[in-house]
């Protein structure tokens, strides 16, 4: 339905949404990001919801205070790649360069912010398919396909026809953050739930989770705080 901006210091994007399954107006701010989304259900018109969102703009805004800070990702800003912090820099060269605690960039640096993201998912597809072709053949199941995203409310999933599908902002994290993610999303592949069987089934093909699973509950949201 497309988004509505409240007035005041700062604005505040809404985005709208209808839902044949709601039974009231609802507004959301998002944990990881802070996007707001207020979802209509079917017959309430728009008006009425923004009118309801203009009364709910101080709550808004309380939620949003609570947010990490997020950071415009640019020359000279640190960025996290595989769980170790890295300056970008601007470089001379058609290459990106990956260094202990440095990322060279080539090219022009109003297009680093895309060019950095462009780099990130090849590099998450990569480390991504590895660590699923490593736990799908422990767990002598094959997966059908796999799709880099960046989604806002999970970091992997697994279908009934077996595709995967990842944030690609895991290659920001640890690698065994990453690591314990391909594995979880690939025990889906034999336990379609999150029964007993299927933690089991993590633990025989990845070992102990725990630290992973805390890792992301406590530091998780993070991840989102870079703006590409």
């Amino acid at each position: 339905m497309g988004h509505h901006v409240l007035p005041g210091n700062p604005p505040i994007s809404v985005h709208l949404r209808r839902s044949a399954r709601a039974r009231r107006i609802s507004l959301r701010v998002s944990g990881l990001d802070g996007r707001v989304v207020m979802t209509l259900p079917h017959g309430v018109q728009e008006a009425e919801a923004l009118e309801f969102a203009h009364e709910k703009a101080d709550w808004i805004r309380g939620h949003l205070g609570r947010q990490p800070d997020l950071i415009p990702v640019a020359p000279g800003v640190e960025i996290p790649v595989e769980g170790q912090m890295r300056r970008l820099e601007m470089v001379p060269g058609r290459r990106v360069v990956l260094q202990e605690d440095r990322l060279g960039l080539p090219g022009q640096a109003e297009r680093a912010a895309p060019r950095v993201q462009g780099w990130l998912r090849e590099l998450a597809r990569d480390r991504l398919a590895a660590a699923s072709d490593h736990f799908a053949a422990r767990l002598g199941r094959d997966y059908t396909g796999l799709t880099i995203r960046d989604t806002r409310s999970r970091w992997g999933s697994c279908s009934s026809q077996g595709r995967l599908m990842y944030s690609w902002r895991l290659i920001m994290a640890p690698p065994e953050i990453l690591s314990y993610v391909a594995a979880h999303e690939v025990a889906h592949l034999a336990e379609m739930n999150h029964s007993q069987a299927f933690w089991d089934t993590v633990a025989r093909i990845h070992g102990p989770h725990e630290t992973a699973r805390k890792w992301l509950r406590d530091q998780g949201s993070y991840l989102h705080r870079y703006r590409f």
